[in-house]
This record gives C-alpha cells, structure tokens and sequence, in this order.
C-alpha cells in the first residue's frame, strides 16, 4: 500500500515541522516539503503527526484472567489512543522459559490489534536459563523485589547473579522496585493493628521500601554493568538515588507513568482499591507534582509507560483492601494525558515523542523499525488535533476495565487517527478490529 500524509505538523524527539510523509509497503518511504502525491491522500493540515506510542510496560492477562482483560479488548484501547506498539508480560500466565515465549506466539496470532513484544518474568531459579530465553527473543526480564502478583520477590544477591548474567549476553531487564522485608514487616503490623481501610496502603508499600529497592538495584547495576530499567518508580526522592548512580556510570533508565503525576495519595481512603496500585500514587500537594514534572524537564525520567493493569469496579470492589487486585488501567488515557500536559505546557510535544516512542524504543531495540518516522521505519503514526479536546468517560473506556481514574477530567488535543504500517486501526477513538497486530522480536533473538 502507498499513501502520502500532506501538510502536517510532524512532531520529532528534536522538534517539529511541517512536512509530508510517503508511505510504501507499510515503511516510511520519504520525509520532506511538498512529497508528490502517491497512493492514498492523507489531509493532515492543521494536524500534528506524531510516532505512536511504544508501550514498554503493559499487563492483558492473556492468556490467564482474560475477565480483567485480553489481547483484543487491550490492543483495541492502545489503537485508539495512540499506542501501537506494546511490550506486554502478564503476571497469570508468565513466560519463564524459551518454550514459554513460542507457546505464548502461537497463541497470540490474530489477537492482537497492534504490534507487540514480549516479556519474561524471572525465578530465582531461572537465572542460569535466561541467556536461552533472551535469544528466543523477549523484549526483557521482569523482575521483583518483593513477592507480588504471584511473582517471588528476588532477593539482592538473586538481583546480582540475574545482573551479572544479563551483563555478559547485553539483556534487558525491569525492576519493580519494593523491598520485601520492609513490605513484609509493614503488613504484619498493619494486620496486627486489626487494620483494613485503604489508608493503609502507602503505609504498607512505603517511599521507604521503594527507596530501599531502588538503590540496591542501582548499585547492583552499577557493580555489574548490566542494562537496567527501574519500573514506575514514583517519586522524586527515589529516581535521585537512580540519578546519582547514572552520574556514576551505571546504565540505568528510570520509567515515569501518569499516575504518579496526576493521582494524589490521599484518594485512596475517599476511593479504596480504585486507587490500590503499587508503588501507590505518591502526590501530596502541588509542590510535589511540580517536583514530578520538573524531574521530567531536568532529564531524571528517561520515558513514560502505562504499567496498564486493569481489573473491572466489581473485581476491586469485591474484598477489602488487603484482598483487592493491584493495578489500574492506563492504554486508554496515557498517550492523550501527555499529549494534554503539552498542550498546556508542562512539556514539549517533542518530550512526549521522546519519551513515549524514541527513547523506550531505543531502550528495548525495538529502534530503529519503532519509536520515529524516520526513513525506513515503520508507518505507526498517530494524528492529533491540537484545537480539540476529550472529555474521559467510563463508558467510553475500550480497555475490559470499564472505568478510568481520570473519568470526567477533559484533555486537550484530539487523537483523529492512529495508523499502523501504514493502514488505520482507528479513527475518531473507534477501533477497528482487524487483529493485524504482528510480534516484534527482542534484540536479542536468534
């Protein structure tokens, strides 16, 4: 398929212009003023072009719990909202092994609406398999330091064996930053107070544990020059501790997701396990969110994920705190809560190319096919009228979840279309579902 996108604002990670931008066998054939017209004519005047989103953190439950979501009902919300590329790992059916990865492939084939990779989840006991399972071609390992969603906490000198592998075959990993034995300590005196009200939760998964956790994985890093990703971490305070390992070397990139931007910690008590994630959502007054944000400009976040987890109001409302599901939905609102932050100038829209397409893409290898509409790279592109707006409804969320912690806030820009390899997989937030969506291999794979 050919198609021309005539006159509009295309967005970079290095700035905007408006150009044109041929399309040829679902590439990126040429970028410049005033293409000759080929194929399809795409009218983008008044429009911005941007990259689609390359969502390196992403849960569908698929195989395993598809009743909080699946491949089809999550990659349908990631094409309407400008996601249309996702790294995914569920925590219900976890790939630990190269065998995992094929039979997960198979499965997924005509599931998905937009293209993906995939994850692995690490054992203790799989370390001395992991060169086997990257070289099948998983995108990275996903690792805990704290037993969660039924995945076991790794201890520090299980984190350094798993590091010290990785380093010497140039793996990936993401770390979910909490420290078990303060998680642990916290929960058993919190039960022991007989308490069960959702304000409990940052007191249960502290700033403490999560600082703890993501300095012993830095310096972990650091002393093994492995490539690693601290996932979601949630405040100020614990991506400096990141930083000051950076300045010295280590190879760390430090992810940032909306949520820890726009929610406030005291929400929990008033809406109870709608907003029961973890790290829990750390804002405590406008001071602190203007923290958050200026971390982005200084450069102390290197991109931005969804950590997209959902679950139905009825699934989180059906025990207590102690028993509700982690996790929130995020594929529908991410790519558009950015876009809004830039449009009133809390960042640059090249910020949110950067941090939403070119540097995850980078980071995983998924560059240069991903991230960019360089010449030669894929044709996901995502067209957004910056004069519009949308209002967040629960009725309108695509995800299973059927809720959004953003329902009635309004964001600015429109996302008009999403396309991917060159062919629409939505328009005017409707998604099709052609399940056209294929596998990316990891760079590593063989």
């Amino acid at each position: 398929m050919e198609a021309t996108i005539k006159g509009g604002t295309v967005v970079t990670a290095d700035g905007s212009s408006v150009v044109d931008i041929g399309v040829s066998d679902g590439r990126v054939a040429a970028v410049g003023e005033a293409l000759e017209p080929r194929g399809v004519i795409i009218d983008a005047g008044g429009l911005l072009v941007l990259p689609g989103m390359v969502d390196t953190h992403v849960h569908l439950m698929d195989p395993g719990d598809t009743e909080r979501e699946d491949f089809p009902a999550g990659t349908r919300a990631a094409a309407a909202r400008g996601a249309t590329t996702i790294v995914e790992h569920t925590h219900s059916h976890p790939v630990r092994t190269a065998a995992d990865l094929e039979e997960k492939r198979a499965y997924l084939r005509e599931r998905s609406n937009v293209d993906y990779a995939l994850a692995a989840h690490l054992w203790p006991e799989d370390v001395n398999s992991m060169r086997d399972t990257w070289e099948a071609g998983v995108a990275f390992f996903k690792m805990f330091t704290c037993t969660t969603h039924g995945v076991p906490g790794l201890e520090a000198a299980d984190v350094n064996a798993a590091f010290t592998q990785l380093a010497g075959f140039d793996g990936r990993a993401l770390v979910h930053c909490e420290d078990e034995s303060l998680t642990a300590a916290a929960e058993w005196r919190l039960r022991e107070a007989g308490r069960s009200d959702p304000g409990l939760l940052p007191e249960w998964r502290s700033r403490e544990a999560e600082a703890v956790a993501v300095a012993s994985t830095a310096v972990l890093a650091a002393a093994t020059g492995a490539r690693v990703t601290l996932a979601h971490v949630s405040n100020p305070a614990a991506a400096g501790l990141a930083a000051d390992l950076v300045r010295r070397g280590a190879d760390l990139a430090v992810e940032a997701c909306p949520q820890y931007f726009a929610l406030d910690e005291a929400a929990v008590s008033t809406h109870g396990a709608l907003r029961k994630f973890t790290p829990p959502a750390r804002i405590r007054s406008e001071g602190e969110r203007d923290d958050m944000w200026g971390l982005v400009e200084a450069g102390g976040y290197s991109h931005f994920s969804t950590d997209h987890a959902p679950s139905s109001r009825e699934q989180k409302q059906a025990g207590d705190i102690w028993t509700a599901p982690f996790g929130l939905p995020g594929l529908d609102t991410t790519f558009p809560f950015l876009i809004d932050a830039a449009l009133i100038g809390r960042l640059g829209l090249e910020d949110v190319v950067r941090m939403t397409s070119a540097s995850p893409a980078a980071r995983y290898g998924l560059a240069p096919r991903k991230g960019s509409l360089a010449t030669g790279s894929d044709a996901d592109f995502v067209l957004v009228d910056p004069q519009g707006s949308w209002e967040v409804r629960d009725e309108d969320v695509i995800s299973k979840a059927g809720w959004s912690p953003y329902s009635g806030r309004t964001f600015r820009g429109r996302i008009e279309a999403t396309y991917l390899r060159g062919t629409p997989v939505a328009e005017l937030g409707h998604p099709q579902d052609e399940r056209t969506g294929t596998f990316v291999p990891g760079m590593g794979a063989r």
